[in-house]
């Protein structure tokens, strides 16, 4: 995908359960498929109904669905939690969540690979401010914050 490549649009619990499926280690073409084809894990150990997801964006978008798992996506609209378990989610991580008034923010540790990819999809509205930057592999620290929230 090119940087003059629109990204699709999806909502927050669809990445969720998206990356919820990721984990799973199923590749791009095996996931889109079993996706289509209601395929998907049922045992009770997720607390997503991924039936949602195949009933939903894959059989009514499917052409929305295959570019967000093949290209990527962006969400349409992010919440502090969705974001806290979007990073969870997608990277096997357990971020900081703080929900004080005037200073919510989701903290993080990010390799910079992660951090190129959170920033690919969130939503409008949030900014990733660098604590600490990440060095080669080392992750680095962020903290995820509203952009309204960032004194200009």
């Amino acid at each position: 995908m090119t940087e003059s490549t629109k990204r699709v649009r999806i909502s927050q619990w669809d990445a969720l359960m998206l990356e919820s499926l990721r984990a799973l280690g199923w590749s791009d073409e095996e996931l889109i498929r079993r996706v289509q084809h209601n395929e998907l894990p049922s045992d009770g150990q997720s607390d997503f109904d991924y039936a949602e997801l195949a009933t939903g964006l894959a059989s009514k978008e499917p052409e929305i669905f295959a570019s967000a798992v093949a290209d990527g996506y962006q969400i349409k609209y992010n919440t502090i939690r969705g974001i806290r378990s979007w990073i969870a989610a997608a990277f096997g991580r357990e971020p900081e969540l703080s929900l004080e008034e005037g200073s919510e923010a989701v903290t993080t540790e990010l390799t910079q690979a992660q951090y190129d990819r959170l920033e690919r999809v969130l939503s409008l509205g949030w900014s990733i401010q660098e604590l600490l930057p990440a060095t080669g592999d080392v992750a680095g620290l962020y903290r995820i914050v509203p952009a309204a929230q960032i004194k200009r």
